[in-house]
């Protein structure tokens, strides 16, 4: 199949979307398909208000134009609802093209929690933007039922995954010269991440973060007895994940949460509020504890075996996740349903995925 993919978070970003479908591109080509992303790169952008790493293009229809030409694919699907997301459901509806969307992100809350802005103004955005698809993909039964409740129609949860071979248990010597335990989190620095409820707890051992954001330079100067390892590449990932005693994720509107998964792979238990995104990945008791004291969490979390949490990662693979997406999509028009490649028939299925 030839699938556009329309996204305006791509690399050097740094963050779950990325994250995502950078692994969707590499397993949709192993397996034989062409898949075309229209993104920010290579076009004149700007950095969105309050968040300088993610750059809004400015000329999203002539980026549009410039990647795809006269393609006309098998399958389209919009990934975001930014300045190139926005472009491409424009063109789809002039030519009368069917079209899924994803939604990743909470961003009538961000807004409002980071510009005070009142959510009610883009979840009416958010509404008019996903009217149109075929299928919006949503992250978890949870944020289906929050979206439903808003007024979006047409959702489908498409799950995520987690390289186990990338994130495995390795040494544990990354943080030497810290007292234990050790306690970390990773991700964007930001407010929405409520980062404020981790680094406050009184715990023992040491706290560590591993990421930047536009709240760094405040929680630095809050918190001087923390660690701050700014950015850091990717192939380190797994060695402070491994090093961590426990994975603290505060955040109270994530919508999914892959930071969690990446450390379970590596063998360290999360700790948790009691929120949305940490019950559809934590196996309480089992790979972390939710308790809306993320203090008693994190001291419960200490004593999980190692070895189980990483077994409970290993149930949720991104090859998996790949075949989801290929059935989630559909065809550009309906004439085109006849020889639609994907069909709910398994075989159909396995012709285009490899055996697992």
């Amino acid at each position: 199949m030839r699938i556009v993919l329309v996204t305006d978070a791509w690399p050097p970003q740094v963050n779950g979307v990325v994250r995502t479908w950078t692994t969707m591109q590499r397993l949709l080509t192993q397996w034989g398909h062409e898949l075309i992303v229209v993104n920010p790169n290579g076009a004149r952008s700007m950095p969105a208000p309050s968040e300088p790493e993610l750059r809004l293009c400015l000329t999203p229809g002539r980026q549009l134009r410039r990647i795809l030409g006269d393609t006309v694919p098998d399958a389209l699907h919009i990934a975001t609802e930014g300045p190139l997301g926005l472009a491409a459901r424009r063109m789809a509806l002039r030519k009368g093209w069917r079209f899924t969307t994803s939604f990743h992100t909470l961003f009538p809350d961000y807004l409002q929690a980071r510009m005070g802005i009142p959510a009610s103004l883009p979840w009416r955005f958010m509404r008019w933007f996903h009217r149109p698809s075929a299928c919006v993909l949503v992250p978890t039964p949870t944020v289906r039922d929050i979206v439903a409740a808003r007024g979006l129609a047409n959702l489908r949860v498409w799950s995520r995954g987690v390289d186990a071979a990338h994130f495995r248990p390795g040494k544990r010597d990354a943080f030497e010269d810290l007292p234990r335990p050790i306690f970390l989190n990773v991700g964007r620095v930001a407010r929405e991440k409520n980062l404020d409820a981790f680094l406050s707890l009184d715990l023992p051992g040491s706290k560590v973060v591993v990421g930047t954001g536009p709240d760094e330079a405040r929680l630095r100067k809050a918190y001087p007895n923390v660690r701050f390892l700014g950015m850091q590449p990717d192939a380190k990932l797994p060695a402070y994940y491994s090093s961590a005693d426990v994975f603290v994720f505060p955040s109270l509107t994530d919508t999914f949460g892959l930071v969690m998964l990446e450390s379970m792979a590596c063998g360290t238990p999360v700790a948790a509020f009691h929120t949305e995104a940490p019950l559809a990945v934590i196996d309480a008791g089992a790979t972390g504890f939710v308790n809306d004291d993320l203090s008693m969490a994190c001291r419960q979390a200490l004593e999980l075996d190692r070895t189980g949490v990483r077994e409970g990662a290993l149930k949720r693979t991104w090859e998996k996740i790949a075949q989801d997406l290929l059935q989630a999509l559909v065809p550009l028009t309906p004439a085109g349903e006849a020889a639609w490649p994907i069909s709910a028939n398994s075989a159909a299925t396995n012709s285009l995925t490899p055996q697992t």
